[in-house]
């Protein structure tokens, strides 16, 4: 089963270091949302081959963050490996193509993988529904993917990487909830209170759920 590192407190000034694994079918836009969010820049890119890694600092108010981005493949080939990748993780988005019912549909096997590899408690998860530039060809609505979402106690957001679309606001809304947990890990000791679990939803008002 994979284990989560504990995100020690910084000193020295260094920042919390996440690890974020991106997951989902080929094709819908997980590298895109990572290159748009790293970068600022879209462009087409060939499908990852085994897993892509990115890194990006951010500040929360006084707080200092990185997220360690594992973006993995998602051929179906790659899919007996991709769980490596989980080892250590904080936090996952799983991301599906607004235009494509399939892949949303793939995006709750990888929820459902998820649940066998982590214990309760030990991870952020998010949907999130990409391209909606291409709204006109939608096959998936807005209210399907927040019902999953709310029914599951995920985030949920849906975004535009390639007109950068709601995508630094998914990886903020993903910083404050890890960062909320560690501070309330922290403020716990190694014998705290009750644990979040797995599906039982943000500490605090999920308020990322806009179009």
């Amino acid at each position: 089963m994979a284990q989560v590192d504990r995100a020690p407190r910084p000193e020295g000034g260094q920042p919390y270091v996440f690890k974020l694994v991106l997951l989902g079918s080929g094709s819908v836009g997980k590298s895109s949302l990572a290159l748009r969010y790293v970068r600022n820049d879209f462009k087409n890119i060939l499908p990852t081959v085994g897993c892509a890694f990115f890194t990006k600092e951010l500040e929360l108010g006084a707080t200092s963050l990185k997220f360690e981005i594992w973006d993995t493949a998602g051929q179906e080939k790659y899919h007996s490996i991709c769980h490596l990748y989980f080892r250590g993780a904080h936090a996952a988005l799983l991301v599906y193509d607004i235009t494509s019912k399939a892949s949303f549909l793939g995006a709750q096997q990888w929820l459902k993988d998820l649940e066998k590899e982590f214990p309760p408690g030990e991870i952020v998860v998010v949907l999130v529904g990409n391209k909606t530039d291409l709204s006109e060809e939608r096959e998936v609505t807005f209210e399907e993917g927040k019902e999953f979402a709310e029914s599951q106690s995920l985030l949920f957001m849906e975004t535009s990487a390639r007109l950068n679309q709601q995508v630094t606001e998914v990886f903020n809304a993903l910083a404050r909830e890890l960062l909320q947990r560690a501070e309330r890990k922290e403020s716990q000791g190694p014998r705290g209170g009750a644990r979040l679990g797995l599906n039982q939803g943000p500490t605090g008002p999920a308020k990322c759920c806009a179009r």
